[in-house]
């Protein structure tokens, strides 16, 4: 018996309907407050350290030797360092503003913000540079507050696209402005250095809000200065 074969008719365009297009929205704690409170219960710093040695004796290390015996301390210490984040509020950093801008009503653009955070996945380094832009309405924000704005939110365990969209949300609801754009690009040694081992990729990731989301021709011109020149 010969199979038979029908055509499939594709659906008219009628009958499809596109997916709304709309960006998730964060939880205003995520970046309006800072995350870890004076009364939350934490382990004590000897708890952590013995963590420490506990995962030293994993790998099949011998904690109590010479060359290891401070090791504890000193990772917690850097822990400290690298996760101050959790204890600093980002609406802080964005809350003094200057009004003295001449009628400026061009975007401002802050190119080039070296940043080093890690990954939730593999509690390893993934770094790289941050490109920020903000169309203000009558009042800027010291430049440098971008900068703090986005280690704080780099010195917490993280991936890059909540990274992004964090720091997009940050400064569109504490300073208001007509519109926000945010480009990252990283590299990951979750990547690079274990797993698929390819040093030297690089991730893009972007969030638009405001003007920058519906117009495709500032979309562009911010996408060319920061590309260029001197790139």
């Amino acid at each position: 018996m010969d199979a038979l074969i029908k055509t499939i008719r594709p659906a008219k365009p009628s009958d499809v309907k596109a997916p709304e297009s709309r960006p998730a929205e964060l939880d205003p704690s995520e970046f309006l407050t800072a995350v870890v409170r004076a009364d939350q219960p934490r382990p004590s710093r000897a708890e952590a350290e013995q963590a420490v040695q506990t995962l030293l004796s994993y790998i099949g290390e011998d904690p109590s030797r010479e060359g290891l015996l401070d090791t504890p301390r000193r990772v917690v210490e850097a822990y400290d360092e690298l996760y101050q984040g959790y204890h600093q509020c980002p609406a802080e950093v964005l809350n003094r503003t200057f009004g003295e801008t001449a009628g400026y009503d061009d975007f401002v653009l802050v190119r080039d913000i070296e940043f080093t955070s890690q990954c939730e996945h593999h509690m390893m380094p993934f770094y790289g540079k941050a490109h920020i832009a903000y169309t203000p309405v009558e009042r800027v924000v010291g430049l440098s507050k971008l900068a703090r704005l986005t280690d704080i939110f780099a010195r917490r365990l993280q991936t890059q696209e909540h990274l992004t969209a964090q720091v997009t949300a940050a400064i569109d609801e504490i300073l208001k402005p007509r519109g926000v754009a945010v480009l990252i690009e990283a590299e990951h040694t979750c990547m690079s250095v274990r797993g698929v081992s390819k040093h030297g990729a690089t991730t893009f990731t972007s969030r638009f809000t405001g003007m920058f989301r519906d117009n495709p021709a500032e979309q562009q011109r911010f996408l060319s200065l920061v590309r260029g020149p001197n790139r």
